[in-house]
């Protein structure tokens, strides 16, 4: 047994330290080009769109979809990991499941901070990437797609999380809570 083994809490080093290696190597990729953002695409309100271009599996249609609701949780850690499984679930064309590419587009880092009832109350930004600053607004919009997170009432304040965001390449993300 080493020495690190001995040493409580090793996990929380070596997340801190996968963390922290991640982040050296996104700061050290050549930076990407920046697609233009472009605006939701909407069917103009006053023409109809014929049923036959309609198609549940288009991202509008999905976004539409209610989530179930949020089970009961017992620490901070379930909050934590119970909002990133309804971030994927509001986002399914957002988000990835795989394996994290070895480089990374963005890393936004953002602090939840959330009301008794599971409702947010404040957004913070923690970390703002160097480059392809729109991804977070992209994380933004897919936690309050995500949100209520359930009742926090029962948790000790302050009824907060904080989740990084893995963008790769196509400006979708996964949660680094379930990245594990």
């Amino acid at each position: 047994m080493t020495t690190i083994d001995r040493i409580p809490g090793r996990d929380a080093a070596r997340w801190g330290a996968k963390v922290a290696l991640a982040l050296m190597l996104a700061a050290c990729g050549a930076p990407a080009p920046q697609a233009p953002s472009r605006p939701p695409a909407q069917p103009p309100a006053a023409a109809p769109v014929p049923e036959a271009v309609v198609t549940p599996a288009a991202p509008v249609a999905r976004r539409g979809l209610p989530l179930p609701a949020p089970r009961a949780v017992s620490s901070h850690e379930a909050l934590r990991r119970q909002a990133a499984e309804r971030m994927v679930a509001a986002n399914p064309d957002g988000t990835y499941m795989g394996e994290v590419p070895p480089q990374l587009l963005a890393i936004p880092v953002l602090e939840v901070e959330l009301n008794q009832d599971g409702s947010i109350r404040h957004i913070r930004v923690l970390r703002k990437p160097s480059q392809a600053e729109d991804t977070i607004e992209v994380a933004i919009a897919a936690v309050r797609r995500a949100a209520p997170f359930g009742d926090v009432s029962r948790l000790p304040k302050p009824w907060k999380f904080v989740e990084v965001f893995l963008f790769d390449d196509d400006r979708r993300f996964k949660p680094r809570t379930l990245d594990d």
